[in-house]
């Protein structure tokens, strides 16, 4: 789903695609979903969107 956000939202700008994304991931997915999403980046994001790493980099505290 989070490669799917990335490519609806790939024709902004750089870094403005990538604050979409993590916005739209803040905004609609629920704490289980992003924690999961987290720990997909952390176990190496094997198959995960370079624009949706990018984003989870942008939702860490």
């Amino acid at each position: 789903m989070a490669n799917d956000i990335a490519a609806n939202l790939r024709h902004l700008p750089g870094e403005e695609a990538a604050k979409a994304v993590a916005g739209h991931i803040d905004r609609f997915w629920d704490p289980r979903m992003r924690s999961r999403l987290h720990a997909f980046v952390d176990a190496g994001a094997d198959g995960l969107d370079p624009l949706v790493v990018a984003a989870v980099g942008l939702l860490r505290p």
